[in-house]
């Protein structure tokens, strides 16, 4: 009997080790990683600059505290604002960590406004953690049942509705923010336009509102930009990253710029492991290989070739609704839940996902190559006909 607890509806696999996009089980069996511990590891597995860089860092110093200076997280903090135009990061360990302390900034925000009970615009479908606070703004009933009460000062509208959000700002007085995913990953890699963005940017500057985007897994070069936003022309108030900063390390990072930039002052938000020098080791040390290794392109170039196989391969093919994504963030959305293609997946030797029951998720690790891709490809495309016609 195991003494973890059962918190999870796992696979019947244990992998031992990794290489680039590939993993090893403990019975040897090779198996294609197009799912990166959902869009954790940008590098894949062991690679050679990462490994070092973190070995390094561990016969260094791996953990100091947050009450002294921490030379990684300047460094760190220095990159992402010079990658986005941002104007200061706090850091912690995990995508629900980097959006609590950007609700918590919305809070601080409207009450430095005079309101006594700060409201966030939130999305259906959304997926921003399973705290108390982000389950409370998350869209998906299946992960707030049982924890009740849940944390007051949400106001949900639809995705991709903009008249919804102008029709709340018209009747609740209360809202200081609205936060949203430039992709949904858990809601099944649904997507905004550009126009949507920037009308919604011009939404929030018209009523003094933080605009602030969840760029969780959607951002780390994943869309073929360095982050989703800068597929526009606008600037968010405030991002969240985690997920594929690290690439495996586990490290959280939230962003302010604008009326957002200085909210926080000495005390008022920390993080007892939040960037330690290991974590801004991994996360300096992705950015420099995404950078040196013109990953970008890669993903942006590497996804196009991946949707259009999906296109061609599976065009006509009954009960395929759509095929959608950006970069190495594919999504298929079928007509009928398709969990079982998970394990069906699994026993051809490929690692995927499926999310909102009917939506099978790609997020291949930003190093595949298109031989792997093509192999990606070859395995998935018959399985979703077969799985279609039975």
């Amino acid at each position: 009997m195991s003494h973890v607890m059962n918190t999870y509806a796992r696979l019947p696999v244990t992998f031992v080790r990794g290489e680039g996009a590939w993993l090893w089980d403990t019975e040897g069996k090779r198996y294609l990683d197009a799912l990166s511990g959902i869009a954790v590891n940008t590098l894949g597995h062991a690679h050679p600059r990462f490994t070092a860089a973190l070995n390094e860092q561990i016969g260094k110093l791996i953990h100091c505290s947050n009450i002294y200076q921490v030379n990684g997280q300047e460094l760190l903090a220095d990159k992402l604002c010079s990658l986005t135009d941002m104007q200061e990061v706090f850091f912690c360990n995990s995508g629900c960590e980097a959006n609590e302390a950007a609700i918590k900034l919305a809070r601080m925000y409207g009450h430095q406004q005079g309101i006594e009970s700060p409201a966030i615009i939130v999305m259906e479908k959304a997926f921003h953690g399973r705290t108390l606070a982000t389950l409370s703004a998350t869209g998906n009933r299946k992960v707030q049942a049982g924890f009740e009460p849940l944390v007051s000062g949400f106001v949900r509208v639809p995705y991709d509705d903009l008249e919804a959000i102008r029709q709340v700002a018209q009747h609740n007085s209360n809202v200081v923010a609205v936060l949203v995913e430039p992709i949904q990953g858990e809601g099944g890699i649904r997507m905004l336009d550009i126009d949507y963005l920037e009308q919604l940017r011009q939404i929030c500057d018209e009523h003094n509102w933080l605009l602030m985007l969840d760029e969780v897994q959607c951002g780390m070069a994943r869309t073929g930009k360095w982050f989703a936003f800068q597929h526009t022309d606008i600037l968010p108030d405030v991002m969240t990253l985690a997920k594929g900063l690290g690439s495996g390390v586990p490290i959280g990072a939230c962003l302010t710029a604008g009326k957002a930039a200085g909210l926080f002052k000495s005390g008022n938000h920390g993080s007892t492991f939040g960037g330690n020098p290991l974590a801004c080791t991994a996360g300096l040390t992705t950015l420099n290989i995404i950078e040196q290794d013109k990953l970008l392109a890669h993903a942006d170039s590497l996804g196009r070739f991946i949707w259009q196989g999906l296109v061609t391969a599976l065009q006509g093919v009954n009960g395929v609704k759509e095929i959608r994504g950006q970069g190495l963030m594919i999504g298929i959305e079928l007509e009928k839940p398709c969990g079982d293609l998970v394990k069906l997946a699994l026993a051809k030797g490929l690692l995927t996902n499926v999310t909102a029951e009917n939506v099978i998720r790609l997020l291949p690790p930003l190093v595949m190559s298109k031989d792997e891709a093509q192999q990606l490809l070859d395995i998935l495309c018959p399985l979703i006909k077969d799985f279609m016609q039975s």
